[in-house]
């Protein structure tokens, strides 16, 4: 068996995939790191240490920054559009953190779809 390149915590990955099993719709992706995407645009990533950020409405982004106190998701310096920080014991809370995983499904859904990069051979 291939050893897995992630650096992420085991635990972590058991909780993204309890998140995402709430929703038939979704799948995890990647191998370094995970993420789901829709119509060419992530809306969840898992870092390499076990953080997970989700990409919200504006709108939702405010709700959950009042709710849950949370920052912006920065990644190698870099705040991430969109994306809010979700606090490790909200993480670890799958059914209240489930509607919010919802509605940055339906929030990406209603974006245009970005074109495929994929590599013609």
């Amino acid at each position: 068996m291939a050893k897995d390149p992630s650096t992420i915590p085991p635990e972590k990955i058991a909780l993204y995939q309890k998140l995402l099993a709430t929703d038939d719709r979704l799948e995890m992706k990647g191998k370094k790191f995970r993420y789901t995407s829709l119509n060419g645009h992530m809306f969840t990533y898992l870092d390499p240490t076990g953080t997970l950020g989700i990409r919200m409405s504006k709108e939702d982004q405010k709700a959950f920054g009042e709710q849950y106190g949370s920052e912006p998701f920065i990644q190698y310096n870099s705040v991430m559009r969109d994306y809010v920080k979700v606090p490790a014991g909200l993480f670890e809370d799958t059914e209240t953190l489930a509607p919010w995983l919802q509605k940055s499904y339906e929030h990406i859904a209603s974006l245009k779809p970005k074109p495929t990069t994929k590599k013609k051979n």
